[in-house]
Order: C-alpha cells, then sequence, then structure tokens
C-alpha cells in the first residue's frame, strides 16, 4: 500500500485491532542522537514493536527529498511509516504505538483522569522542558552563539516544575511506567550529557536513577545520548 503525508486520516479497522498483539515492524525515520527519536525507540520497545531504522542525514538534506516530503511535509523526525500508515511528532507516536500495540494499556491507561495527567506531563515536555533544552544549547552547538543566562533560567525553571510533580512520586504520571516517563527520561537524559547538572534536584535525580532501571530500551537510548555527546566536547 503506498503511502502519502494524508495517510493519518484512514480510518482505523477491524483488521486494525485483530493486529494490536502482533509484534510487526515499521519504517522509522531517525537520528539517534535525537530526543524525541530516542523516545519513540523506548516506547517502541517497551510494546514489542520493532523499528526499520532508517537514518536519515539532515546535514545531507535527506529530509528534504521528494520521496520524504511525500511522507512527512513538515520534514522532521522522527517519522513512522506503520503499514502506509504516516505519522510524525514524537508523543504522538508513543500514544499511537501504546494504543495500537499495547499488551495492556498500563503506558496509556484508558482512565480520563490518568490519561489527563499524562498528556499533561507530555506537553510539559515538548512545550517547557524539552523547549528549554533547544532554546539555550542549540545556538551554542549549531550556531556558535554565546550562552544566554536568560535561556538558562528557563532550563531552571523547567527543572523545579519537574521535581515539584515528582513529590513523593516514583513515576512521572501515576504509580506506574508511562509513555511520560519514556519521553521525560529521554529529554532528561539528555541534559545529563550537555552537562547539566540534575542532582540539584532531588527528586528529579531519583526519578531519573529509577527510570534508568525500569525503561525498556534504556541502553540504546544512552548510546544515543553519547552519540550526541560529541557536539558538547
Amino acid at each position: 500500500m503506498p503511502f502519502s503525508a494524508t495517510s493519518h486520516l484512514v480510518q482505523c479497522t477491524s483488521r486494525d485491532s485483530q493486529q494490536k498483539k502482533k509484534i510487526k515492524m515499521a519504517d522509522f525515520y531517525y537520528l539517534p542522537g535525537s530526543s524525541p527519536c530516542r523516545s519513540v525507540i523506548m516506547t517502541a520497545k517497551a510494546v514489542g514493536v520493532e523499528l526499520n531504522k532508517k537514518l536519515l542525514n539532515l546535514q545531507a538534506g535527506e529530509h528534504l527529498k521528494p520521496e520524504f516530503l511525500k511522507i512527512n511535509p513538515q520534514h522532521t523526525i522522527p517519522t513512522l511509516v506503520d503499514n502506509g500508515f504516516a505519522l510524525w511528532e514524537s508523543r504522538a507516536i508513543q500514544v499511537y504505538l501504546v494504543e495500537k500495540y499495547g499488551k495492556t494499556d498500563s503506558l496509556y491507561p484508558k482512565c480520563p483522569k490518568k490519561r489527563a495527567v499524562i498528556n499533561q506531563r507530555l506537553y510539559f515536555d515538548m512545550g517547557t522542558l524539552y523547549q528549554s533544552f533547544a532554546n539555550y544549547y542549540y545556538p551554542q552547538v549549531f550556531a556558535k552563539a554565546p550562552a544566554d543566562p536568560e535561556a538558562f533560567k528557563k532550563i531552571e525553571s523547567a527543572f523545579e516544575f519537574l521535581n515539584t510533580f515528582l513529590e513523593g512520586q516514583e513515576y512521572a504520571a501515576g504509580d506506574s511506567l508511562t509513555v511520560a516517563d519514556i519521553a521525560l527520561v529521554a529529554s532528561v537524559s539528555t541534559f545529563e550529557v550537555a552537562g547539566f547538572e540534575i542532582s540539584k534536584y532531588a527528586n528529579v535525580n531519583k526519578w531519573y536513577e529509577n527510570a534508568k532501571k525500569v525503561t525498556p530500551g534504556w541502553e540504546e537510548n544512552w548510546a544515543g545520548c553519547l552519540e550526541f555527546k560529541k557536539y558538547f566536547e
């Protein structure tokens, strides 16, 4: 079945539900150092989906080639193509993988209140925590710009929020591992290799040490972090 940028509009069928428990392979366009890409890799590991990983050389402009633009007109990574269904934005991919292939709903519970908290943490990661990383570090890494003290304060503020969320909590959203933890651990581990002092935030540090032990695919996540670390050396 051919795929296109509009394939996200396809409707679910009974075949979708029949495939829910099957392990299958989906094409995955990514870079190992990318935090959003690593969050998808860990989620796929958690639900038993094998990814057919396709490295995309952004510096060579591979994401701007016509064949990739047909899949994802925003030409971003990560991008997933699952049996002709194209999807991008890492947190949307995480949720999709769990809803379609998860043997249980533990990573993204059906309870509206539990799911709402998970969604809040995912949006916090996207719009506050990971965004603070991008705003502070990316100009230095990719444009050789000087460090911006105001942008660094945004990082500290984001970690203070996360530290508050984790007060008395072993997990980021509820009493067990969810996609929120997976997204957040991908981001926090990236801060670690950038040299940010996570240990200043006791609740975050405690959660992070546990997340390293319980998150499926952590080893591959850390390998990607170490690849990204070269930009800070």
